[in-house]
């Protein structure tokens, strides 16, 4: 395979877990580009001030950044965009809502407590490139960061338990499947793709089990899950 197209991604960003999904979903072939999180502003330079994964590049010089575009991108592509909505005021106002709403959700379940950030914080060190020494330092260090300045503020600012908070977001989803089995009806369409990728960024993580208890939500995510394979 060459170089490109490629995947500039960290493996705990769920931002970047949406556009793989969709990778995966279309059977497009890429190079994935794991950064070093310490050295990403560094690797990322040629994107001026973005300075944030994920980052579509298709060559050395044509990228594409941030999520969502890069998703439409390459559904228009790749796939003449049909996993687009017909309703397309529905179909940005769910795209938006898995960015402003079940992303920000991500932080409260994986950092909300004490001992749960000290588990994410373990599980990031392993998963994503770091080195040797910065990996075993982030492991023992990051988790004050994520749970005593982010993550307990989130959940103080919202006054929900993390599993709670999580329910409540599939409860809001699979309320607008109209009977069927996904968003997009009969089969996934770009926005249970985009919703799918930020529930599968929390998997690798023990506290994956507090959605897993979401029956109807669990039955959306396994039947989306089944198509990739």
């Amino acid at each position: 395979m060459t170089e490109y197209p490629k995947l500039m991604m960290l493996h705990s960003c769920p931002f970047c877990w949406k556009v793989r999904s969709l990778l995966e979903y279309l059977k497009i072939d890429f190079n994935e580009d794991q950064l070093n999180p310490l050295r990403r502003k560094k690797s990322l330079k040629f994107a001026g001030d973005w300075g944030k994964v994920p980052i579509w590049r298709d060559s050395e010089e044509d990228f594409v950044i941030d999520s969502t575009p890069i998703m439409l991108h390459l559904d228009k592509k790749y796939n003449n965009s049909k996993l687009s909505n017909n309703d397309l005021s529905r179909q940005e106002e769910w795209l938006r809502w898995v960015d402003d709403k079940l992303s920000k959700a991500t932080i409260p379940i994986l950092y909300g407590s004490i001992g749960s950030a000290l588990s994410s914080t373990r599980t990031v060190s392993k998963l994503e490139k770091f080195g040797f020494f910065s990996r075993h330092i982030y492991a023992w260090t990051g988790f004050p960061i994520m749970w005593g300045i982010i993550a307990r503020t989130r959940v103080k600012k919202d006054g929900r338990k993390p599993k709670k908070l999580w329910h409540d977001l599939l409860d809001d989803f699979v309320s607008q499947f109209d009977g069927k089995e996904f968003f997009g009806g009969n089969r996934p369409d770009i926005v249970d793709i985009a919703a799918f990728g930020i529930v599968r960024s929390i998997s690798p993580f023990k506290q994956f089990k507090q959605i897993q208890s979401h029956e109807l939500g669990m039955k959306w995510y396994n039947a989306v899950n089944s198509t990739l394979n």
